[in-house]
C-alpha cells in the first residue's frame, strides 16, 4: 500500500447564477483541485473565486479543460482536427494559468474532462496531442492520467512528470477505462463503498474492475468527482477509509 496519496476533485464547474457541486466543502477535504476553464461548465468569476479558494487552503490547484460543450457538460463526444484540438487545449490552459496567477499561486497539473478524457484514456495520439500542446505552454506541468489507459502510455512516451489516478465513484471496465455513465452501475452514490473500494485499490496497488479483475497499477492521486450528489459524503468516507489504512493524505 502507498504510504501517502493525494485526493483530487473536479471543480469550479458553476456557472453564473447556475450553481454545481459545494466547492468549499470539498476543499477542505483534498489536496488538489481539478478547476474547470469554461468550455464545458464554470466562466471567469468561478474559476477566479474556486482559485482563490483553492489557493487560501494550500490545495494543489490544476487545469480541467473540456470540449466545448456547456449544454452537455463536456460529456458529448466531438471530433476535432489535431492543431484545433491542441489550441483547445491550449486556449483554456491559459485562462486558467492567469486566474491562478491573479490569486497569487500557479497552475500545477492538467486532467482532462469528460468525453475529452474518455476518449484520450481509448486513443493514445489524441492523448499525446493533448499532453504536447499543454506543455508547450506550461513545460512543468503534471500530466494527470487515468491510471492503465492510452492516457498513461502518451504521457510515458513524453518522459513528462504525471499523476496516475483512479476514481473513487466510478465502476471500471476490464481494460482500465471507465464504464458508460449511461449503463447501470456506471457511478457510485454510496459514499461508505466508494470509500472502501478505494481503500482496497489502493491496498491492492491495482484498479478493481466491475467483474472483479484486478488491474496492477502505480496510483498517485484519487479522483472524486465534485458534481455528484453524495460528494462531500464521499469524499469525507474516502479520506476516513485511507487515514484508517494508513495511507497518508499529501499533494502528489
Amino acid at each position: 500500500m502507498s504510504a501517502t496519496i493525494d485526493l483530487n476533485a473536479d471543480m469550479g464547474e458553476s456557472y453564473g447564477s447556475w450553481t454545481k457541486g459545494n466547492d468549499a466543502a470539498l476543499l477542505d477535504i483534498v489536496t488538489s483541485a481539478n478547476i474547470a476553464c469554461g468550455f464545458h461548465a464554470g466562466d471567469w468569476d468561478v474559476m477566479a473565486r474556486t482559485m482563490q479558494l483553492a489557493a487560501e487552503r494550500g490545495v494543489g490547484i490544476g487545469a480541467h479543460p473540456g470540449f466545448p460543450d456547456l449544454h452537455g457538460f463536456g460529456r458529448q463526444r466531438m471530433s476535432f482536427g489535431r492543431e484545433s484540438l491542441q489550441n483547445l487545449v491550449r486556449y483554456q490552459i491559459g485562462a486558467a494559468q492567469a486566474m491562478a496567477r491573479a490569486a497569487g499561486t500557479e497552475v500545477r497539473h492538467l486532467k482532462l474532462h469528460g468525453a475529452m478524457a474518455n476518449m484520450a484514456s481509448e486513443d493514445q495520439d489524441m492523448a499525446r496531442a493533448c499532453y504536447e500542446a499543454a506543455l508547450s505552454v506550461a513545460p512543468d506541468l503534471i500530466i494527470m492520467v487515468l491510471a492503465g489507459t492510452a492516457q498513461h502510455r502518451a504521457a510515458e512516451t513524453l518522459g513528462c512528470a504525471m499523476a496516475c489516478e483512479i476514481f473513487a465513484d466510478r465502476a471500471y471496465n476490464d481494460d482500465a477505462t471507465l464504464v458508460d455513465r449511461a449503463l447501470p452501475g456506471a457511478v457510485i452514490h454510496d459514499a461508505k463503498q466508494a470509500g472502501q473500494r478505494t481503500a482496497d485499490m489502493v491496498k491492492a496497488g491495482a484498479i478493481i474492475a466491475e467483474s472483479g479483475t484486478q488491474i496492477a497499477t502505480r496510483i498517485d492521486t484519487i479522483c472524486l468527482h465534485g458534481d455528484t450528489p453524495e460528494a462531500v459524503d464521499i469524499a469525507r468516507q474516502v479520506r476516513a477509509a485511507l487515514l484508517a489504512g494508513g495511507v497518508a493524505l499529501q499533494r502528489f
